[in-house]
């Protein structure tokens, strides 16, 4: 007598691990993507908001421009909450510094325990006088 085996459940283990790796692979995909484009819409707006603080400039007729900081730090920060962002500013009289961060929500990840993630982008500019 031939002895049977049992392979009923093997396909469909077999084809629940395939299907969650592509779901990972995709969530990967997808939010991944979110990730690197939040990241450089926040590079920025850190950038532009610390371009724009860095343009208030005092003493231009003695030939040493130096930065105005409260016009500069009033200036960053209304970029800031033109654009509905959350970021930090530091002014000293030769640069700007603009931090701005958001938390950006995992999607398919999510269903593997993802959390939402920070993201934090640091820009600095200083005015060059030519």
């Amino acid at each position: 007598m031939k002895s049977q085996i049992h392979e009923e459940g093997v396909v469909t283990a077999f084809v629940v691990g395939l299907l969650m790796t592509f779901i990972v692979c995709a969530g990967l995909s997808v939010d991944g993507g979110r990730l690197i484009a939040a990241r450089l819409t926040l590079a920025d707006h850190a950038e532009n908001a610390a371009r724009f603080a860095a343009q208030e400039l005092v003493s231009l007729r003695t030939g040493s421009p130096k930065i105005d900081r409260q016009a500069a730090r009033q200036s960053a920060v209304q970029y800031l909450s033109d654009n509905k962002l959350i970021g930090e500013v530091a002014v000293n009289a030769e640069s700007v510094t603009v931090t701005v961060s958001q938390t950006v929500e995992m999607s398919l990840l999510r269903l593997f325990g993802a959390r939402d993630h920070l993201i934090s982008v640091t820009r600095r500019v200083e005015p060059r006088s030519e």
